[in-house]
């Protein structure tokens, strides 16, 4: 692939998770992937992993991604430097860190690319470097540093195989120009242009910010002197950041947990997350003398004990809430799925992997866990006793959304002058015959108890079929060369044949 040319068509992608084989002995994950339509597998693997002493590899992990690829899978494999003995930050998972000694790195990382020579395609170096002290404990110089080294051995290596920045994240395309996080990513992009052959941006927040999003990334490129294709290495939603009244509640609570020092914070601490259930919530009494709670998990205590007073958009991330949210966020969920892909896809993003299949390991369970709070259920996917075979309605609506996909050489947007809250788009398919993307604009949370707008839709084709993100069959009015839809915040598919919709 030319360093200036995006990757030919158009593949959606599923990442794995962040530990795959870290916690428990690797499972299986690519063929549930291809099941959902996925032909874009994302897996993190770890140094410590793969060299746990100095010059003892073990290939466990590894092998067993390789063994369940098929050849028409593409396989994007982040690679981070995390190491109990090889890096500056001990440690085998998180955050990754600089080697100690370069050339060990390089050696690790020649090998690991060796041995999946001509069968991964996309390697990246680490991930969020910008997001220092919880992803990566050094500097952007640091950064530079590693990703030259690491450029120069998958090179080396496997010459066919394409490096990817690591992942421009919501830490920096939310924040000022003259933020840290802006200032790390903009001295790597100045620093690392050499290095790096497609830019991996991270699509979370308001669905209808990435158009902008994808632009700002461009732009800090631009602003160089070059540009790099652009690919999503994670989207999806709905998340906190989303709701302004949500996060305000969140924030403040907070913000009170890590304010709280000395005796009041003792005396008490969380039971153990069990693979039985989540936890109950209630505080375990021990000693004086006993460690105080992480304020993170004060916060969470805090927030399940108040929960029935708190704001519906926060309560729907928690575990147990009503049913009713539950299924809201549920359905924003599914709609954001779609929306997403076609928003990047008509942005000129070829690439894009939903976060993410499934939690790390099955049965574990722990609402105290705010990391878990904030993304848990954003999974396709869920254990079954051991196997990965639930699936939730967002892993219903990706299939849909793969299955109308397929064959997508080009997503544009079309322009409606008098409809300005309109979004609508055509879909170039090989071979197949015409597909509209239609949806309005509205509140994420209520938007869905507005009727939508009615318009009357050029359709020159001699059928119209009409599909909900839901896989829902919508009746369509035809007159003439037009039809008659109410695009709501719910997309719309328009095709001139039925949609196959996908069964499990």
């Amino acid at each position: 692939m030319s360093r200036s040319a995006a990757p030919v068509g158009v593949r959606l992608g599923i990442v794995r998770g962040i530990s795959y084989g870290m916690f428990g002995a690797p499972d299986s994950f690519v063929p549930e992937m291809r099941g959902l339509g996925g032909t874009l597998v994302r897996v993190y693997v770890y140094w410590s992993q793969v060299e746990p002493e100095p010059g003892r590899y073990d290939w466990t992990v590894v092998d067993a991604i390789l063994g369940q690829l098929d050849p028409a899978d593409e396989v994007w494999v982040t690679v981070c430097s995390s190491s109990p003995w090889a890096t500056r930050h001990r440690t085998g998972f998180l955050p990754s860190s600089p080697a100690h000694d370069l050339s060990r790195y390089t050696r690790f990382v020649s090998d690991l690319v060796a041995r999946c020579r001509g069968r991964v395609d996309y390697w990246q170096c680490n991930n969020e470097p910008s997001n220092t002290g919880l992803l990566w404990a050094g500097t952007a110089a640091d950064y530079v540093e590693q990703l030259t080294a690491f450029h120069r051995c998958v090179r080396g290596a496997d010459p066919e195989a394409t490096v990817v920045l690591g992942g421009c994240g919501y830490d920096v395309l939310s924040s000022a120009a003259d933020s840290p996080a802006r200032q790390f990513f903009d001295h790597v992009v100045e620093h690392g242009r050499d290095a790096f052959d497609l830019f991996s941006v991270h699509l979370y927040g308001d669905p209808h910010d990435i158009p902008g999003q994808v632009e700002s990334v461009r732009g800090m490129m631009r602003r160089h002197g070059y540009e790099r294709p652009v690919v999503a290495g994670e989207y999806n939603g709905p998340t906190l950041f989303e709701f302004p009244e949500a996060q305000s509640v969140f924030q403040q609570t907070m913000m009170a947990a890590f304010a709280e020092q000395g005796p009041a914070a003792r005396g008490t601490r969380p039971a153990d997350a069990t693979s039985d259930g989540p936890l109950d919530g209630a505080p375990h009494t021990t000693s004086p003398d006993a460690p105080p709670e992480a304020p993170d998990r004060r916060t969470m205590r805090t927030l399940y004990a108040r929960m029935a007073q708190l704001p519906p958009q926060l309560q729907m991330f928690m575990e147990d809430c009503p049913p009713g949210l539950a299924a809201k966020r549920d359905r924003i969920n599914c709609r954001q799925i779609v929306t997403r892909n076609i928003l990047a896809l008509a942005s000129g993003v070829t690439r894009t992997a939903c976060w993410n299949l499934a939690p790390e390991i099955p049965g574990y369970r722990d609402r105290l866990n705010m990391m878990g709070f904030l993304f848990g259920k954003l999974a396709l996917m869920d254990y079954d006793g051991t196997g990965l075979t639930r699936r939730h309605p967002s892993a219903d609506t990706f299939a849909l959304l793969a299955a109308c996909l397929d064959g997508t050489s080009h997503v544009r947007r079309i322009d409606v002058e008098d409809r300005p809250d309109l979004y609508a788009f055509e879909v170039s398919r090989a071979g197949r015959g015409p597909l509209h993307v239609l949806w309005a604009a509205g509140d994420a949370f209520t938007g869905e108890d507005e009727p939508g707008t009615p318009v009357d839709w050029p359709w020159p084709h001699p059928a119209v079929h009409g599909l909900d993100a839901f896989g829902t069959r919508v009746p369509v009015q035809r007159d003439g060369g037009t039809v008659r839809v109410r695009p709501s915040v719910t997309p719309l598919f328009l095709s001139a044949g039925p949609e196959a919709v996908p069964r499990h």
